[in-house]
């Protein structure tokens, strides 16, 4: 690969670290609670701490790959190289698909809260600004999303403060009364999904100095961080909020602070919510186009995407084609319904991160062989406990690749 092809390091372990975080504390912070305690009512702190298990398995395996392997791409790039082309491709492909439908999902979600009936037309003016801040380069990204964490860090504080302040309506056993033991497991997919972010630090590998330490430093440093946030929360919601009030609340949070003495309050938890969706869309749309330029290397989507330039030199084609599909999506579907599918198609993605690093000759200390293992069983575990309709949805959009790729790859031979 020739040297103008190749994205620059100008990222710090701060910086990466900045990213993972402000992609996990996205919209989901702001509404997941909700539909996670109806499915495990008063469980809920268990669903938690099971998704950041599985999330840990994870956050180590993709660590102990980006290390070796420091470039753009991130499972894909892995997938090829320890277990072959195809289950890359596989990984690859449900990465770009189900993450570009969350684009647009939380852009909507941005454009709700900030203009309520002129959502479409603020969601497709926030997927722009993004675009060109990205096209600035990775530092300026860096920049904002660090920004953008510290006003969604306050929030929560501020949430935190209402929910122990305040009068607390719902405390004892009757909290959160929904759900049981078996919605655990379910309530636990939804909450891993909340984890994700950290993969955006491993798609961005080539733009980070120093990856074979910056990297699994910087995964586990915003995985740890994320957990005791959700963690927190989770005590202090079940604590706070009335008897199935919490499992019913569309706005989990914002319920917290009006039903405490810091109601007026409640206008910074909606921009602290509206800073959070574009925190998570810069990061998303980052760690697509990064994986949209590795597939284009590889020639298994157009090799055009894989142009880069710029005095930052950014993936600028694979980035302006990401928010034109983003655009199109928001114009014409309901994207709130499409994104369903997504859920579905990040755990495969994750299987295939701990398969690949099964498959590590090495294992770091922090990532042993059977945590592989336990990562790949539990990944399928949660994707199979999904709704059928995502699982067969997005086993339909993979299929759609495997065999479009497949037809490309006769008209070559």
């Amino acid at each position: 690969m020739s040297a103008h092809q190749q994205l620059q390091r100008r990222l710090g372990t701060f910086d990466a670290t900045v990213i993972g975080l402000g992609s996990m504390l996205g919209a989901g912070v702001f509404v997941v609670f909700a539909p996670a305690a109806a499915l495990a009512g008063n469980l809920l702190v268990l669903s938690v701490v099971l998704a950041g298990l599985v999330a840990y398995c994870n956050a180590v395996a993709s660590a102990a790959l980006a290390a070796k392997y420091p470039t753009s791409g991130g499972t894909y790039v892995y997938g090829r190289k320890q277990l072959g082309e195809w289950p890359g491709f596989l990984a690859g492909w449900g990465f770009v698909t189900g993450k570009t439908a969350s684009c647009a999902a939380m852009a909507l979600t941005f454009g709700t809260y900030a203009a309520g009936d002129f959502a479409v037309p603020v969601a497709i003016a926030a997927v722009v600004a993004l675009t060109v801040v990205n096209l600035l380069g990775i530092t300026r990204t860096a920049l904002l999303t660090r920004v953008l964490l510290c006003v969604v860090l306050a929030t929560l504080v501020f949430v935190a403060a209402a929910a122990i302040i305040g009068p607390h309506a719902g405390t004892g056993p009757g909290a959160a009364s929904q759900g049981g033991p078996a919605g655990v497991l379910p309530a636990a997919g939804l909450m891993f999904f909340a984890f994700a972010g950290y993969a955006r630090i491993a798609t961005l590998g080539e733009e980070v100095k120093n990856p074979s330490r910056s990297i699994p430093r910087a995964i586990l440093a915003a995985l740890a961080s994320a957990f005791a946030i959700y963690l927190a929360l989770a005590l202090l919601l079940l604590n706070h909020l009335p008897g199935g009030q919490l499992a019913a609340a569309e706005t989990p949070l914002l319920e917290a602070v009006l039903q405490s003495r810091l109601a007026a309050g409640a206008p910074l938890v909606q921009a602290g919510a509206a800073a959070a969706c574009l925190g998570a869309l810069l990061a998303l749309i980052t760690g697509v186009g990064r994986t949209t330029l590795a597939m284009a290397r590889e020639r298994d989507l157009p090799h055009p995407l894989a142009r880069i330039g710029g005095k930052q030199t950014v993936p600028y084609v694979a980035e302006l084609a990401v928010a034109a599909v983003v655009i199109l999506l928001l114009l014409t579907t309901d994207v709130m319904t499409v994104v369903g599918f997504s859920s579905f198609g990040v755990l495969v993605y994750y299987a295939v991160s701990n398969a690949s690093a099964y498959t590590l000759v090495r294992h770091p200390g922090y990532a042993p062989k059977w945590l592989n293992a336990a990562g790949f069983v539990a990944c399928l575990l949660l994707a199979f406990t999904l709704p059928p309709a995502s699982v067969l949805t997005m086993t339909a959009v993979l299929a759609a690749g495997v065999a479009g790729r497949w037809l490309v790859l006769r008209f070559r031979h």
